[in-house]
């Protein structure tokens, strides 16, 4: 009992979506239809990109990319390619993992060269390079795979709705990293390559090939929508257990967890008259500012979930999502794991992170939250 209460007070977001679907389930009870209606694809590919990103991080996949790090010898220049590695991975490996790879390597690096008092910034500026680089494709996070899921618009149409955050968001960054050096710009930094290279396993060729391809069929199922995506998420179990069944131990089954019984609550919510009728009025027009201040409560996610079905504006809810992770580390569930893996380093700087993170973050999100509200309000999907 001691664990289970245990593993319940580590996993809050798990908590608040059990204890938010039993609910529901008591203001509505509970019927197939709605059982067979649950966003089963979203789960589904859900499920594949984390079998395959699980398979990316054991098979070292991104190594040569970060062994490239190493080579840096200006602070100004490892931090742009520390941040925008992040920037641009997000969009393919989802943020929550971009910065699993880029966050322990920064502390590493900074550590070596003698720099550790630009980690807190520098890990700062990579967490909104993770909300805001992932934000561009329809697989970049997970509010994005389930919106993308639901509108119904084409891969191009949806990417080119995001672009004008995207951009801005590089240029900005780029800003960010200028001004935390702006005393030297040329400050200097030198790493010992031995201490971050390790050696690479020749004969796991074929398992990071098959990882790879594995990648390529579920990025194509979801850009294709394809009716077929039962199949594809079978063959990726199937591959998986062949391959590597190790892999599926490590698949994040309580994110999975939570998402369905958020599902069920935003289904069980949308088939009450009298709460759908609340959020609809609260909501509908209000989803730019009402995703933003839900997401500090229950994350953006889940609060992409709950929201959607009251939602008119799909544009608006998903720039308020993809904003809301600038505002407190509960904003994003990215944030919270970069804050896991620092803290893991720095055990008694929580609260420098928490200070320095949210500095940071505000400065950043005051400069967009209004240009994008106004953008979201004239530029529908």
């Amino acid at each position: 009992m001691k664990n289970i209460i245990r593993f319940f007070k580590r996993e809050a977001m798990l908590t608040i979506a059990l204890v938010a679907a039993i609910v529901s389930l008591c203001l509505t009870p509970p019927t197939m239809k709605r059982f067979v209606q649950i966003d089963w694809h979203t789960l589904a590919t859900l499920f594949m990109m984390l079998c395959v990103l699980e398979g990316f991080k054991k098979e070292r996949i991104f190594d040569p990319l970060i062994c490239f790090a190493g080579k840096m010898t200006t602070m100004v220049s490892l931090s742009f390619f520390l941040v925008f590695g992040v920037f641009f991975t997000s969009m393919f490996v989802t943020n929550d993992v971009s910065l699993i790879i880029f966050v322990p390597l920064t502390i590493l690096l900074f550590r070596l060269g003698n720099q550790e008092r630009y980690i807190l910034a520098m890990l700062a500026l990579e967490n909104i390079a993770a909300i805001r680089g992932s934000l561009l494709t329809p697989f970049g996070s997970p509010q994005n795979l389930f919106l993308f899921g639901q509108s119904g618009v084409s891969a191009i149409s949806f990417m080119l709705h995001m672009f004008p955050l995207w951009i801005s968001s590089a240029f900005l960054l780029s800003i960010f990293i200028v001004f935390v050096y702006r005393r030297d710009t040329k400050e200097t930094i030198l790493v010992d390559l031995q201490a971050v290279r390790l050696p690479w396993d020749q004969e796991r060729s074929i398992n990071r090939i098959v990882h790879i391809c594995l990648f390529v069929l579920v990025i194509t199922s979801i850009v294709t929508r394809t009716s077929l995506w039962p199949l594809c998420a079978l063959a990726v179990l199937l591959t998986i257990f062949w391959l590597d069944r190790d892999i599926l131990k490590r698949v994040d089954y309580v994110l999975l967890l939570t998402f369905f019984c958020f599902f069920i609550f935003s289904s069980s919510i949308a088939e009450n008259p009298a709460m759908a009728s609340f959020f609809k009025k609260v909501i509908s027009g209000n989803e730019y500012f009402g995703s933003i201040l839900l997401s500090q409560v229950i994350s953006n996610v889940p609060a992409s979930i709950v929201l959607y079905p009251f939602s008119t504006n799909l544009a608006a809810l998903l720039y308020g999502c993809d904003t809301a992770g600038l505002c407190s580390l509960i904003g994003s569930l990215a944030s919270v794991i970069n804050y896991r893996i620092y803290v893991k380093e720095y055990p008694t700087k929580g609260l420098a992170f928490i200070k320095t993170f949210t500095g940071i973050s505000w400065a950043f999100f005051l400069i967009v939250v209004l240009p994008f509200y106004f953008l979201s309000q004239i530029w529908h999907f």
